[in-house]
């Protein structure tokens, strides 16, 4: 079973919970909003697996590595996101590195994400960091991943390069199946149905915003899942007020989300 993650606005963060295997949080927003980080903090002594989240996705840069160590260190997560740099391998490793070095003993699992501004860049940052992290993070939207997908469309391009460049290293033997990866974001939700047919044991987990932010809009999964993507990150709408419609069609698309992944209904 692949555990689904799925940020939500403060309202209906219990319901959302309620639907989910774990809750991730997002670290950009816990000195601005003490009542969020009171949710996650509530969420830790329940016992729920979270995941706290760097912040490079959101703001582009990963969140100040100590000030980050520091709410790592507060919140006591299941697991954290080493800081990494996007599309930059090399960079990403030389980061990984410093922090485990720099902040020994800190609460929690690390989570470790492969980057590269190609391929080979981003097997040789897979190589690198693999055996030093708990759990392998695979970001969804790497630039290149779009590199000889057959589609106009941007959305099925990305999700394609991501299963095409997973299948490519675990051909090759290079995926190390002992170890759980989680699937950071994804473009549309189908494509968690191919991870399914693989029988991918070693995809562990995957977080996403997508089944909220388009319910908060009023879109709703069809059979089939989407054929375009609404980009607002879920951080900007975490004050949301939801109505009952858009609760309604962010409960559909949760269901459907964890039907691609696993073929079951909640």
């Amino acid at each position: 079973m692949i555990k689904t993650f799925h940020e939500a606005p403060k309202c209906i963060f219990n319901a959302v919970q309620s639907m989910t295997d774990g809750d991730y949080a997002l670290v950009n927003l816990f000195a601005e909003d003490e009542e969020y980080f009171n949710l996650f903090k509530g969420a830790v002594r329940s016992g729920r697996e979270v995941i706290l989240d760097n912040g490079v996705f959101e703001l582009g840069t990963a969140w100040d590595a100590d000030e980050f160590a520091g709410w790592v260190d507060k919140l006591r997560p299941t697991y954290y996101i080493v800081p990494d740099v996007l599309e930059r391998g090399e960079a990403t490793i030389e980061s990984f590195f410093k922090f485990i070095n720099s902040h020994v003993g800190l609460p929690g699992k690390t989570i470790g994400v492969v980057q590269g501004e190609n391929l080979h860049e981003f097997i040789k940052c897979y190589k690198a960091i693999e055996p030093y992290c708990d759990k392998v993070g695979i970001s969804f939207d790497c630039s290149w991943y779009r590199e000889g997908i057959k589609s106009s469309n941007k959305w099925e391009q990305l999700a394609g390069g991501r299963l095409k460049t997973l299948i490519q290293m675990d051909e090759a033997g290079i995926i190390n199946h002992g170890k759980p990866h989680h699937l950071l974001g994804v473009s549309l939700p189908q494509e968690m149905q191919h991870y399914k047919l693989y029988d991918w044991k070693w995809i562990d987990s995957v977080d996403t915003s997508n089944p909220v932010v388009h319910g908060l809009k009023r879109i709703v999964y069809s059979s089939d899942g989407l054929h375009d993507k609404e980009t607002q990150k879920l951080y900007t709408l975490i004050n949301a007020q939801v109505d009952s419609a858009q609760l309604g069609a962010i409960m559909h698309n949760i269901r459907q989300f964890r039907r691609f992944c696993n073929g079951q209904v909640v």
